[in-house]
């Protein structure tokens, strides 16, 4: 499972949609991108890592990213990212830093929903990932083509 929801929430059709394209993206690009919704203090912890593989010392397999989403009783960014040091190159720290400040705030998840901020913070991950540069500091418009994130 790419998604896990402690809490939830995507609908069921948002978690498979998101599950078969993360599944995708790890088979055509070696990426594997992961999902963790949860409600603090309703954590599974550093129990996640273990479970997904992920982030280990000494391990050489380091193309992950991990999206921990938490609404912190609606303070504060509700995305948070762990990138592994095999994406830094082709997804910078500022990326990043645009991604959470475009998807993520307390406003966009008042006017949109958390699931859409999930889910259009997730979809420009992978157009980035799929570009043809494998490079992104700025983060694609939503309505993305379902070619461009290898559907």
């Amino acid at each position: 499972l790419n998604v896990i929801q402690v809490e939830k929430f995507l609908t069921k059709g948002q978690e498979k949609r998101l599950n078969d394209l993360l599944t995708k993206l790890e088979h055509d690009t070696g990426y594997r991108v992961r999902v963790l919704c949860q409600a603090y203090p309703r954590t599974p912890g550093l129990a996640i890592r273990d479970y997904w593989d992920l982030g280990k010392e000494g391990q050489k397999d380091d193309k992950y990213v991990v999206l921990v989403v938490d609404q912190f009783g609606g303070k504060g960014n509700v995305l948070n990212f762990n990138v592994g040091e095999g994406v830094k190159f082709a997804l910078p720290n500022v990326f990043w830093t645009r991604l959470t400040s475009k998807y993520g705030t307390t406003f966009f998840v008042k006017e949109n929903g958390i699931d859409i901020a999930i889910t259009n913070a997730i979809e420009a991950i992978v157009a980035c990932l799929r570009s043809e540069d494998q490079y992104c500091v700025n983060v694609p418009e939503e309505g993305l083509s379902l070619r461009s994130l290898g559907m």
